[in-house]
């Protein structure tokens, strides 16, 4: 793989969090300003269910001192919080809400529900301003809907405002590894990173490393089987495994694995982000500019279009070979039934099988199901027989742009409360992601969001059970997966159409180019209602009259995307050497 130089710009809004100058109480010495009985049940959880910890028993001692102190006028409290069922979030709901009872004396009703519920409901109460949750975790996919909203609380003006007596000084905006995903255009910060995951290549590194299966491989191919850096020679693996191995060890496998029903988890395969994968969009991080991996283009901060005749991408050239690539590789090399699988089917498929050799991007928040004493591709040890790596790159991507998705569920906090309930929330909300509580969280549902937790000892330990998950969070290559980001001004509206459209093509109902051009129209669509209805919105969408617009042919013989559709979308297969790839993460290099 060429190197990706990644220039991680630092937002000015997160330097501006990490050197605040806090007024209220110290993080130090507080514990002698409580009483004898807090003390022992701090002491207690700190002994018991946070030994593993980034920072020292005293500082963990003294830091939960300081919730307890700055919780006293909000004690008998009660908070509704709403999250998705992923193991991090139940361990919170399950866990953490008992620790932070005891210690502050402030309850919390932890709710979990399915993903496409929890932004259903917080949008119902933001357009209601009907108050019944106190906080949500919220993917950070949905900043640019925050920062233009005026519905979430800007966690920056918080701190050195009305809640500057209730951040906590330990906070350490610094540490927290995503950031910029949370940060608006206007440089504010929305959102409070709670847990964080890449979507991953993953293979069945015990099959790649056959001498059989190689010397295969090498002859029919006319290279290595290994880490495949393009998305040639992933077809090439895939149709391997499917077409030529067939059978492993008694059982017919599989050189592909995804999912393809009618269904919104076939909208995040694709926003999270498939485009982006196969080049479709301009360079630039966390999301590329002026056109993002929706298709959309910006000038300045304002959408101005989706379709490739308004300067987008959604229905560009590259989008169409991306999406008919993934439902030639659905139909050619995934076991039978996946194109009718929905995301959590296909995940409990592959959970509890053991026939597919590979996966081209794998959501990494399910690790901890992947690593269960028991399964058949983990070893006796607890060590995996699989293995993560970057996705690989289509045929239109180019160094410097994002090369996949990261996912960051963020505590959001409403604007529309009291004082009181959301200075209680803003307490419960650090608490989940303190110092103290982190690395313990992070080692229940493996994922990190902070730079100190993945650097202990005891992830460290943990790394060989991981499959290469740890390194890949310590190497610059995580700076180039990144989730949605601001270009897109209502995450809700605009997801709902990309399930609906997309479908109709893996379906064979009309062909990708008329499924990607009815996208870009209702896309676009969209957006022109947002621009009536929110005339004075911040960065609100600037949609030009048809008759004003420039045209398709103008637009791809302009510099980047939309880019002209490539001569040859299948250039020679790629491949790597995973102990390669391995050894340039711990050199600090992408590869």
């Amino acid at each position: 793989m060429n190197a990706i130089k990644i220039i991680l710009q630092v937002t000015i809004a997160a330097a501006t969090l990490a050197t605040l100058p806090l007024s209220g109480l110290s993080a130090a010495g507080v514990s002698d300003q409580i009483n004898a009985e807090t003390l022992a049940r701090i002491e207690h959880w700190v002994d018991t269910e946070f030994k593993d910890s980034s920072i020292t028993r005293e500082q963990q001692i003294e830091e939960l001192s300081w919730f307890a102190k700055a919780a006293e006028p909000f004690r008998g409290m009660k908070l509704n919080v709403l999250s998705e069922p992923i193991t991090t979030h139940r361990y919170e709901a399950e866990m953490l809400t008992r620790a932070f009872a005891d210690i502050t004396g402030i309850a919390v009703n932890h709710e979990l529900a399915p993903e496409g519920d929890v932004v259903q409901k917080l949008w119902i109460q933001f357009i209601s301003d009907q108050h019944r949750y106190d906080a949500f975790i919220n993917d950070s996919d949905n900043i640019g809907t925050h920062s233009r909203s005026g519905k979430v609380l800007a966690l920056d003006d918080y701190m050195k405002g009305e809640g500057r007596d209730v951040t906590l000084p330990t906070l350490d905006i610094d540490d927290f590894i995503g950031m910029s995903f949370v940060t608006g255009l206007d440089g504010k910060v929305y959102q409070l990173p709670d847990q964080q995951f890449a979507n991953l290549y993953w293979f069945r590194y015990d099959w790649f490393q056959r001498p059989e299966l190689k010397e295969r491989f090498r002859r029919i191919y006319g290279y290595e089987l290994g880490v495949p850096v393009n998305w040639s020679a992933y077809e090439d693996i895939a149709d391997f495994f499917t077409h030529h191995v067939k059978n492993i060890d008694g059982e017919r496998v599989y050189g592909h694995m995804d999912y393809g029903q009618r269904h919104p988890s076939l909208s995040w395969r694709f926003t999270d982000a498939w485009f982006s994968m196969a080049g479709m969009g301009d360079p630039g991080f966390p999301n590329g500019k002026p056109v993002d991996e929706w298709g959309i283009r910006i000038e300045g901060c304002h959408p101005v279009g989706s379709s490739v005749a308004r300067g987008g991408a959604t229905n560009s050239p590259a989008s169409v070979y991306a999406l008919e690539k993934f439902i030639d590789w659905l139909k050619r090399f995934a076991p039978p039934g996946a194109i009718d699988m929905t995301q959590d089917e296909a995940v409990a498929y592959h959970t509890n099988g053991n026939n597919i050799a590979q996966q081209i991007f794998w959501y990494a928040v399910y690790t901890a199901d992947m690593t269960k004493p028991g399964l058949a591709f983990v070893n006796e040890d607890g060590t995996p027989k699989w293995r993560v790596a970057p996705s690989p790159r289509g045929a239109y991507w180019q160094n410097g742009m994002k090369l996949g998705y990261q996912d960051v569920g963020a505590w959001t906090i409403p604007r529309n409360m009291t004082s009181t309930r959301q200075k209680a929330t803003w307490l419960y909300a650090q608490f989940t992601v303190a110092k103290t509580v982190s690395l313990k969280k992070t080692l229940v549902g493996l994922t990190p969001i902070r730079e100190s937790d993945l650097k202990s000892p005891a992830m460290q330990k943990l790394a060989p059970r991981l499959g290469g998950l740890v390194e890949f969070y310590l190497s610059p290559a995580r700076k180039a997966w990144t989730p949605t980001g601001p270009n897109v001004p209502d995450y809700p509206k605009l997801a709902n159409y990309w399930w609906q459209t997309i479908g109709d093509a893996v379906s064979g109902e009309v062909s990708a180019k008329d499924a990607l051009d009815h996208l870009a129209e209702k896309q676009g669509r969209a957006l022109a209602v947002i621009q009536r209805k929110s005339e004075l919105i911040k960065c609100g969408p600037r949609i030009r009259k048809a008759s004003e617009t420039k045209g398709e042919q103008y637009w791809l013989q302009q510099p980047g995307a939309p880019k002209p559709k490539l001569k040859n979308e299948k250039p020679p297969g790629v491949t790597v050497p995973y102990e390669q790839l391995l050894r340039a993460w711990k050199e600090g290099r992408v590869m």
